[in-house]
């Protein structure tokens, strides 16, 4: 009996849940198409997303072909090691990735930041720790007013609070208004970020010695990522690992 007005008593809650789940459907984060768990892909756009899984370079997390064993080197890393530890992204630029990508940073979809943010952390997972400092790429003043927020940030913010990490989305500045990257050369790139980094004075004492791990959405030459490493370690930073969501440059394949 009292289970029979237990069950009653939530009627009302399960009607209104199946009412909603009609009026507002579940949908595919990449292609909209129905889906029965919130902020996830459908089984065809998880079958095409372009996941990076080991065997990966230890410095920059391309991938490999085949297995070349632990903690290998890609011959772009042998050539130009960079200057930050480690590399790791969660997918290719490539497919649902990219579409997942244009679609926070343009059609402002931050709900977006959650899962992807959760498929970075899986990668990620060797260097994500309570002790390290989560720090995104920032955008000037002007570009986050015009913009309103910084998707990275977002991103952040999430790994942050899946490792217990410390979110810190003021202690990096973009000094300098630079050119958008795109359709820009490797070399253009380089000059385009060149001194535009400056960690913000008020919060330099919270980075001495202490493990940084920096947040953007994609990697492409890496001259943003490696322009902000140098900024963050000659502050005082231990060391400073990358964590993106893709890479979008097809040398990085290995």
């Amino acid at each position: 009996m009292r289970m029979a007005r237990e069950q009653l008593r939530n009627l009302p809650v399960k009607v209104a849940g199946v009412a909603l789940d009609f009026l507002l459907p579940l949908r595919c984060i990449s292609c909209g198409s129905r889906v029965a768990t919130k902020n996830t892909l459908c089984a065809i756009c998880w079958q095409e997303m372009p996941f990076i899984d080991k065997p990966w370079c230890h410095r920059l997390g391309s991938p490999f072909s085949y297995d070349v064993g632990e903690a290998a080197w890609s011959p772009r890393a042998i050539a130009n090691p960079p200057v930050f530890e480690r590399l790791r992204a969660a997918a290719l630029y490539e497919g649902p990735a990219r579409d997942l990508v244009l679609a926070l940073k343009f059609s402002k979809r931050r709900e977006l930041a959650e899962p992807m943010a959760r498929w970075m952390a899986r990668n990620g997972q060797e260097f994500l720790s309570p002790d390290s400092v989560i720090v995104p790429v920032p955008l000037h003043w002007l570009r986050l007013v015009s913009r309103r927020f910084n998707q990275s940030a977002d991103l952040a913010k999430e790994i942050a609070a899946g490792c217990g990490g410390s979110f810190e989305p003021e202690m990096l500045k973009r000094r300098k208004r630079t050119r958008q990257q795109v359709g820009l050369s490797a070399e253009e790139r380089r000059k385009n970020v060149r001194s535009a980094f400056v960690v913000d004075p008020r919060r330099g004492t919270q980075l001495q010695g202490r493990h940084v791990v920096l947040i953007d959405d994609v990697m492409t030459t890496g001259s943003t990522i490696s322009a902000c490493s140098k900024t963050l370690l000659s502050a005082g930073a231990r060391s400073v690992d990358v964590l993106t969501f893709a890479l979008a440059d097809p040398s990085l394949r290995t």
